[in-house]
């Protein structure tokens, strides 16, 4: 695209600009698995390019889908501008995204230490901690990153807004105080359309596009949006490891990118009046949403356009209750992800954060919401129902222990 498009036009057309010379108007979806080679000498020098990063060359082939397929680079391409990146690089899914990123930052530079901001989703955080990856993580708030660097940093983790609770991280900070060290920004629950970490410094932005960027719950994915020397390292661990996209799944994001900016304002939109409702809850402890507290650091009105789908909430009762409300739900589907046209309701410290170990971990009486495209009503209808279910199936489940 030459010239500066809205973010809603670029959704539409991103990544879509050889489609007139393929002669059709729908996105295309190329299935080979294996591609014909010109020649042994241009087949091999293209095979080489491939595997340690770079593009297929102009005049040889794509030799092999673990290496190249037309479709995900399409979407690629689509994400990076909507992200204002040189590049991007699509993988399996979102933990093979985040896997990807601190290889190709930790243990291939030499690096095998990780800064990891609190609090990150329950999957990001085992893996840091895990030990499979040969590195060690420090973990810490936000104003702790320059003290907790080191010679062999090679990573800085930071989501942001945070799952589940939605905490804010000042982008521009974080990456101050790294100094030179690449910072990664998982920005699943902002989208490209409310927040773009790299226009902040941030030397790449993260997705699990499995929710939003997708947004109907029909393909699991993740994507890295960076600069093209980046990509070229993390294309080179995703030959080697094979946490390739399937074109199917390529096809579905980049469909989804079309709707994602009309979407990420309805569920918003919609996601405000719950807030709105559930404050004067007697039922709810407190909420959790961006904004709430006023943004007295100025941090929203800096990096984010929005405040985005996703809710928190402490419920008064404890576990007991929280379970309790997640069973009496009917529109509310009991499931973890998020982001799709559907509103879901889960248990963060049974979930998804079940591995965070207990210090770290979000308290039993937390609920996430990811609110869908329902009528908002009848989402504070079907809460209000569920509150009101709650104290006979807190008695239900004493009685049954």
């Amino acid at each position: 695209m030459t010239a500066v498009l809205h973010p809603d036009t670029l959704a539409v057309h991103a990544g879509r600009s050889d489609l007139e010379s393929l002669g059709v108007h729908a996105l295309p979806i190329d299935l080979s698995t294996t591609n014909p080679l010109p020649d042994i000498e241009r087949g091999g020098d293209s095979y080489e390019a491939m595997a340690t990063g770079g593009r297929p060359p102009a005049d040889g082939s794509m030799v092999y889908a673990r290496l190249w397929n037309p479709t995900v680079a399409r979407f690629e391409e689509a994400l990076a501008e909507l992200e204002h990146a040189e590049a991007s690089v699509a993988f399996a899914s979102g933990m093979a995204a985040m896997t990807a990123v601190i290889l190709a930052h930790g243990p291939a530079t030499g690096k095998h230490h990780v800064v990891a901001v609190r609090p990150l989703y329950g999957g990001t955080d085992h893996l840091l901690g895990s030990g499979l990856l040969g590195i060690e993580t420090t973990y810490c708030h936000p104003e702790q990153v320059a003290s907790s660097i080191r010679s062999d940093t090679g990573l800085v983790v930071v989501e942001t807004p945070a799952n589940p609770t939605l905490d804010i991280a000042d982008i521009a900070a974080v990456v101050a105080q790294a100094g030179g060290v690449p910072v990664v920004v998982d920005n699943t629950f902002a989208t490209p359309v409310l927040q773009n970490p790299i226009d902040l410094g941030a030397a790449m932005s993260l997705h699990s596009a499995t929710k939003y960027l997708g947004g109907h719950g029909d393909v699991i994915a993740g994507v890295v949006a960076c600069s093209e020397q980046t990509a070229e390292a993390l294309r080179r661990v995703r030959a080697v490891t094979g946490g390739l996209l399937h074109p199917l799944g390529a096809y579905l994001l980049h469909r989804g990118l079309t709707t994602l900016p009309v979407r990420m304002r309805a569920q918003q939109e919609s996601a405000r009046r719950i807030v709105q409702w559930l404050i004067d809850r007697p039922e709810v402890a407190e909420v959790f949403y961006p904004g709430l507290d006023g943004d007295p650091r100025g941090i929203l009105e800096r990096q984010m356009r929005g405040t985005g789908a996703m809710i928190a909430m402490r419920m008064r009762g404890g576990y007991a209750a929280a379970s309790a409300v997640t069973s009496a739900t009917e529109l509310f589907t009991h499931a973890v992800s998020l982001g799709g046209v559907d509103s879901l309701i889960q248990h963060p410290a049974a979930l998804t954060h079940r591995p965070v170990p207990p210090e770290a971990r979000p308290a039993a009486d937390v609920l996430r919401l990811s609110i869908g495209l329902e009528n908002a009503d009848d989402l504070i209808a079907d809460l209000a129902r569920a509150f009101a279910a709650a104290p006979a199936l807190e008695r239900e489940l004493r009685e049954a222990r």
